[in-house]
């Protein structure tokens, strides 16, 4: 998965890299004065700087990530779907931050700093998810910088609204790379139901009690328009749409998503 971007760059830094010839323009304090000692030539040392690529990870955590389906939970696939990407970032040495979506607003678990992949897994790991999205203007502070970076966002995408659509919208910028991944539950995609179901709305707490053979046609036929609906919304430059189930492997997820940014 290494050199999927450019991240590592050389320069003034702290780990040794390599060692090239002085060239005019070069600040003589990088010289390596020892090393001219014993060999008489005047050689500048080289280190790995941080990467200007910077990662920003967004993990929905509105009460509808609680969906469960045959013993895996919507959250926790999402949970480690980002762990994995994050390896790769910490792989190539990219800059990492961690940000959850509640309740309308955005929260910063884990701002850029050193070892901020350890505390995107203990992070990710403690978080739990509740409550509703509503934001009507959802332009946030945190996410208005101006550097090049990869914006990751996992959620399932499902609004009542355009509220999910307005957020992505709101952030999309030729700065900002935004790759969304969609995490559904195939029981959600097919609605292969029969006999009568107590529904519960995750985020609300309603409930209702229906005869699933009933509405099952309606019910296909609504979820394909809003999948089809939105996927067309999302044909904006730099935002990629990347969907799974909760059944297929990671693994071949991420590959997909490497996939769909090179092209």
């Amino acid at each position: 998965m290494l050199g999927i971007h450019g991240s590592k760059r050389s320069g003034i830094g702290i780990e040794f890299e390599q060692y090239r010839h002085y060239e005019p323009g070069d600040d003589p304090k990088r010289i390596d004065w020892k090393l001219y000692a014993r060999t008489q030539k005047h050689l500048v040392r080289e280190s790995a700087t941080e990467s200007n690529f910077h990662i920003r990870f967004v993990l929905d955590l509105s009460g509808s990530m609680n969906y469960t389906e045959r013993g895996i939970s919507r959250l926790h696939y999402c949970k480690i779907l980002l762990a994995s990407l994050a390896y790769l970032g910490y792989r190539q040495s990219d800059p990492m931050s961690l940000y959850v979506l509640q309740n309308g607003d955005i929260q910063t678990l884990v701002p850029t700093g050193r070892k901020s992949f350890q505390r995107i897994l203990y992070e990710l790991e403690k978080a739990e998810a509740s409550g509703v999205w509503q934001n009507e203007n959802p332009k946030f502070v945190e996410l208005q910088q101006k550097q090049k970076e990869l914006l990751v966002f996992a959620s399932d995408f499902l609004q009542v609204g355009e509220e999910w659509l307005k957020f992505i919208q709101a952030i999309a910028n030729p700065r900002r790379e935004v790759l969304i991944f969609q995490v559904l539950g195939e029981e959600e995609l097919t609605f292969d139901l029969k006999g009568f179901y107590r529904f519960k709305d995750l985020e609300t707490g309603k409930e209702i009690e229906l005869e699933a053979a009933a509405i099952k046609k309606t019910v296909q036929q609504k979820s394909q328009a809003y999948l089809a609906n939105l996927k067309e919304a999302l044909q904006i430059p730099h935002v990629h749409l990347v969907r799974a189930t909760l059944h297929e492997p990671i693994a071949q997820v991420v590959l997909e998503a490497l996939r769909i940014r090179k092209l």
